[in-house]
């Protein structure tokens, strides 16, 4: 299956958004409420480390990452993104595509990976411990769902273990 694997291009963004709201409408991927324009998805995002997932030619998953600063000291801590169809979740997409983009994201310089995940998603906490991330702590009614109701994040990070010296 890893020959599923793809890097997204502008023409996969109908899919990714489409799955994009999947997350959301779930109340336990985002905080976002809605969608962003293709425009504010991509200046959101490192132009590298982005991957589609495609099964009998659709595409069903997605990841990429985000920069967490501006500054020089932080170029190679990036925030993961990662949302699969609810058609083939627990099918082991997830694992496929966070596997991948840490293999990317180390060949583009990146040590450090972090994601801040809404407690009550399990299933994403689970699948982020079985790729080699730990739980590093949690923030405490950090953002209201879109039921305004207050819910706690799980800061998640997996350090590469490649020597990226000078």
């Amino acid at each position: 299956m890893a020959d599923n694997l793809h890097p997204f291009v502008p023409g996969d963004w109908e899919a990714v958004n489409r799955i994009y709201k999947q997350g959301i409408d779930t109340n336990l991927a985002t905080f976002q409420t809605s969608c962003p324009s293709y425009e504010e998805w991509d200046s959101a995002h490192l132009s590298c480390c982005r991957l589609v997932y495609v099964l009998e030619g659709r595409v069903v998953g997605w990841a990429a990452l985000s920069p967490v600063s501006s500054r020089c000291v932080y170029k190679g801590v990036a925030e993961l993104s990662i949302y699969i169809d609810e058609t083939v979740r627990g099918n082991g997409i997830g694992t496929q595509l966070l596997n991948r983009i840490i293999e990317e994201s180390e060949s583009h310089g990146i040590w450090t990976l972090q994601s801040g995940i809404i407690q009550d998603n399990k299933a994403s906490i689970l699948l982020h411990l079985k790729c080699g991330f730990r739980e590093v702590g949690y923030r405490e009614k950090i953002a209201r769902n879109a039921h305004g109701e207050w819910k706690n994040t799980v800061l998640m990070e997996r350090r590469s273990t490649l020597n990226f010296e000078g």
